[in-house]
């Protein structure tokens, strides 16, 4: 065979496994893909979604709900934001589209009327009907128009349940509830005992300026229903975690990185162990170390701080171990070169070399480690993350879960600003701090 077939026989074949390679690397990953497809059982998922409660979610992150109920044993009617008692309004009082008396009207608005009598409901549906239900012990004995239930009204023996686009009606043999959904966050500057309740921006400026801002202020940091000194707190909480967690941890790693460093640890055991320590440590998530020291020293925003402190110790040890061992050598010899000693080596001659990499990622991850407070407050007992917790888990007032994502979210772009910020003025020297 010719040197020429010889080389064209080599081009060959090199294209031949070009082709090959390029068709098989994408055909792995659409193997992997539709694995994944498979494996987590995303048709599944898709059939077990429902929209109908994925919009009662997002309604309710933007609204609240009032409450009228009654206690069908003594027939008590009570009106509350929320159902919850710090919402509730006076004895005797309701808003305007609640008419108390022997028979109560609720008017649910568009033609929608609820009465509760004496012994039975009846609501008035606009297409549908009347429906009447009279509780007892024996259950609820409810009246339905004729015909097919429809999706919308759920009825058993003991309960029944019926939902509008007007609201809610809930009736079981002990209570009847009625909810309307209205848009805002109601309370969330003043609760319904507060003075300065139901009056206009205008109103409440005006008593501020004629001597009452003090006690505005106090309503507001006060507040019950959203609670806004246990907020500020809380985020302090949050922020004062990250930031232990993070310096704590840099203090910790920097004595340790010289003995982990090649060019300022002659011992070869101290430098592997002290490796194989940044490898333990910063090898178990931050997650995990909270939920053995929460077992240790009990919850708290302490307990959160020493799991970020632990973690990071791992990983600025790493960093700040191989930026030591990438120094410019000559300015260190220059150093020694005036008579001075070790430790005014390291202090003039290391240290301003290596300051840019350990600020910069020092303020990288008190950045990062405000987001993970967050999630290691909800498990420790502290900071933000155990509020967010709280709300979810009640299911209830979702609005509160929007409010305190919102304050998170505002938390991290002011702590990414903040740590920017000093980085250029601190690594770069910016004046002005843009």
């Amino acid at each position: 065979m010719s040197m020429a077939e010889t080389l064209k026989a080599d081009t060959d074949r090199l294209f031949t496994r070009k082709r090959l390679t390029n068709f098989a690397i994408p055909g792995a990953v659409l193997a992997y893909l539709v694995y994944v497809f498979f494996a987590f059982d995303v048709p599944g998922l898709a059939q077990r979604a429902s929209l109908e409660n994925a919009r009662t979610l997002v309604a309710d992150s933007y609204s609240y709900k009032t409450h009228v109920t009654r206690d069908n044993r003594n027939g008590e009617i009570e009106v509350a934001i929320e159902g919850e008692r710090k919402g509730r309004y006076p004895e005797g009082t309701a808003p305007d589209w609640v008419a108390m008396g022997e028979t109560t009207q609720i008017d649910l608005g568009d033609g929608h009327v609820v009465f509760f009598g004496p012994e039975t409901i009846t609501y008035d549906i606009p297409g549908y009907g009347l429906v009447e239900a009279t509780p007892g012990r024996s259950g609820v004995n409810a009246i339905l128009p004729e015909g097919d239930l429809p999706d919308w009204i759920n009825a058993s023996k003991n309960r029944l349940a019926i939902t509008t686009e007007a609201g809610r009606v809930t009736i079981t043999r002990n209570r009847s509830e009625v909810f309307r959904y209205f848009t805002g966050w109601e309370l969330f500057w003043f609760t319904l005992d507060s003075p300065y309740h139901g009056l206009s921006t205008g109103e409440v400026a005006t008593r501020a300026l004629s001597g009452e801002a003090g006690a505005i202020v106090s309503d507001i940091w006060n507040n019950g229903m959203w609670r806004h000194k246990d907020v500020v707190w809380a985020i302090f909480e949050t922020i004062l975690m990250a930031f232990l967690g993070t310096f704590g941890a840099a203090i910790v790693a920097l004595p340790l990185a010289f003995a982990a460093a090649r060019n300022f640890s002659a011992f070869g055991a101290l430098r592997f162990a002290m490796r194989r320590l940044f490898d333990f440590v910063r090898g178990v998530d931050a997650l995990i170390w909270t939920i053995i020291l929460a077992r240790a020293f009990g919850p708290g925003p302490l307990t959160g701080a020493l799991a970020i402190l632990v973690t990071d110790t791992g990983t600025f040890g790493k960093i700040f171990s191989e930026a030591l061992e990438n120094v410019d050598n000559k300015q260190i010899e220059g150093i020694a070169s005036t008579g001075a000693k070790p430790i005014q080596r390291y202090r003039f001659g290391v240290i301003p070399q290596i300051v840019p990499v350990l600020l910069s990622q020092i303020l990288y991850f008190l950045e990062s480690n405000t987001r993970s407070a967050t999630i290691i407050g909800a498990i420790t007992g502290g900071g933000i993350g155990l509020m967010l917790t709280q709300a979810i888990i009640t299911q209830k007032d979702w609005e509160e879960v929007s409010y305190y994502i919102i304050l998170i979210i505002l938390m991290v772009v002011l702590m990414d600003w903040f740590s920017g910020w000093l980085r250029r003025r601190l690594i770069a020297g910016d004046e002005s701090g843009r």
